[in-house]
């Protein structure tokens, strides 16, 4: 077996990402891993300008990475160098492992001639899964427009990015697109965990007015043992910082469904503990939604093929829409649903040739 590590940047056609937490981002820069055994290739991405989300910065993302990736020995098998990558002293960080974890999923299903999702079990199910889109931030004239052209295309599950500016500019926000959608379309808003628990507080009765599905992180996860003050608004409350490792699942089971989970392969490390850790949401009968980061086509597939195997209740699967630039393609955004042909892998192609190719790892004694 072999590697090849590649880097490159995404940019969106029209759409300007800007939330609380991460501030304007012009663009999303990536690391591709394509793995080669027996002339067939898998293929990982990891974004590495998320360091509002998991704390880590670009370079210790890219320097554990390859660290790993030198010392990893060539000769194991797929399923051999998995089990080291989720290693109980492994010392990947949770972005390295996911996109180790993904290549040697989609390496492990082509290799099989299967979808990565009937890899992991699932059968016969539909290679299409609903998804929601983010009002990022903005002006409001900005933010009915695109919601206009996200409802045009069937996409009317809709989550507004809030807590940049102060709660009035985001109540009016939300109160416009109730009146301009009414109930053709699902409201939620994501506050990153920027509301202090008094200003949660002030907030919550107006909230209870617009019919939410629900309300992502509200507090930082500092405050996470707070919570429970916000249960009696009667507003569904998801976390997603705050849902970081095995540690944090356990504490969403223990809520015993006050709280919902956002899951994302970044943060938990890629396929194999997200999928454990739905199973355990499942199992406990706590509400979940399979998510990303805006990320690309590869990314976004994962999370994808993971929705066909687990059906969660809520799927975040926009990253990979309206991007210009993308050397991986294999995605399809139409009737509020993302798509992706029913073949071997995630179901998606990458051209090298659009990427930047950074170093090649291989055995030397092979």
């Amino acid at each position: 077996m072999k590697g090849q590590l590649f880097r490159g940047e995404l940019h969106y056609a029209g759409v300007t990402l800007h939330t609380a937490a991460s501030g304007s981002v012009s663009a999303l820069d990536t690391l591709w891993l394509r793995l080669e055994d027996q002339g067939v290739t898998g293929i990982g991405e990891v974004r590495l300008n998320i360091g509002y989300l998991h704390g880590y910065s670009e370079s210790q993302v890219l320097d554990n990475l390859l660290g790993m990736l030198a010392t990893w020995d060539w000769r194991q098998t797929a399923t051999e160098l998995l089990a080291a990558v989720h290693a109980p002293d492994s010392a990947l960080l949770s972005p390295s492992r996911m996109v180790l974890d993904m290549a040697l999923h989609d390496l492990q299903a082509r290799l099989q001639n299967q979808s990565v999702a009937a890899f992991l079990g699932a059968s016969h199910r539909p290679a299409a899964w609903p998804t929601n889109q983010t009002l990022f931030w903005g002006s409001e004239a900005q933010m009915l427009a695109q919601a206009e052209r996200y409802v045009e295309r069937g996409f009317t599950q809709l989550k507004l990015r809030t807590g940049v500016a102060d709660f009035a500019t985001d109540l009016a926000r939300l109160q416009a697109l109730r009146q301009r959608f009414g109930e053709r379309i699902s409201l939620a808003i994501d506050v990153n965990g920027q509301w202090s628990v008094t200003q949660a507080h002030a907030a919550f009765p107006h909230l209870r007015e617009l019919a939410l599905s629900y309300i992502e992180q509200p507090l930082s996860p500092a405050n996470d043992a707070r919570l429970p003050e916000l249960y009696d608004y009667g507003i569904p409350l998801m976390l997603d910082e705050s849902l970081n490792s095995e540690a944090a699942i356990s504490r969403l089971v223990a809520a015993q469904g006050a709280l919902w989970g956002h899951l994302k392969l970044v943060k938990l490390g890629g396929i194999a503990p997200t999928l454990a850790a739905a199973r355990r949401l499942q199992a406990a009968g706590v509400p979940f939604m399979v998510g990303q980061m805006n990320e690309g086509h590869a990314a976004t597939a994962a999370a994808l093929q993971l929705c066909r195997v687990v059906q969660p209740d809520f799927a975040e699967l926009y990253g990979a829409d309206g991007l210009t630039d993308d050397p991986v393609s294999g995605l399809d955004y139409q009737a509020g649903l993302v798509a992706v042909n029913d073949s071997p892998g995630l179901g998606v192609q990458f051209d090298a040739a659009q990427a930047t190719f950074l170093q090649e790892f291989s055995d030397a004694r092979c």
